[in-house]
């Protein structure tokens, strides 16, 4: 039988978007300071991030393929909207479309029945 708990889930799609954000956040850092000649007190924000990113993974339900696998498709949902409202880069149809596919994915390994 197919028992949803809703708030369950979203906090599961909460805490893989968080997480998301905390290693895109761990990667744009030092982007900035390499490619955008910023300056070098974001190495301190870089490993801030990156600690954070790292003590979220421990948070997930599982660490087995399968939960990463759904982690993967949160996080390129999540850096495709990083590429559209942080670095104002408008998406194409390929994106949006790419986009929804990989979250659906996501969608049905984190909405398996147990």
């Amino acid at each position: 039988m197919f028992n949803f708990d809703i708030l369950k889930t979203l906090q599961v799609f909460g805490l893989f978007f968080v997480t998301a954000i905390a290693e895109i956040l761990g990667c744009y850092f030092p982007y900035l300071m390499f490619n955008q000649d910023k300056t070098k007190w974001l190495w301190i924000p870089t490993v801030i991030s990156l600690l954070l990113f790292v003590w979220l993974l421990t948070l997930h339900p599982a660490a087995s393929g399968k939960i990463y696998a759904a982690y993967g498709g949160i996080y390129v949902f999540t850096a495709l909207l990083w590429l559209r409202f942080v670095d104002q880069m408008p998406l194409t149809w390929w994106d949006i479309g790419g986009g929804l596919i990989v979250m659906l994915g996501a969608c049905i390994i984190i909405l398996q029945p147990n």
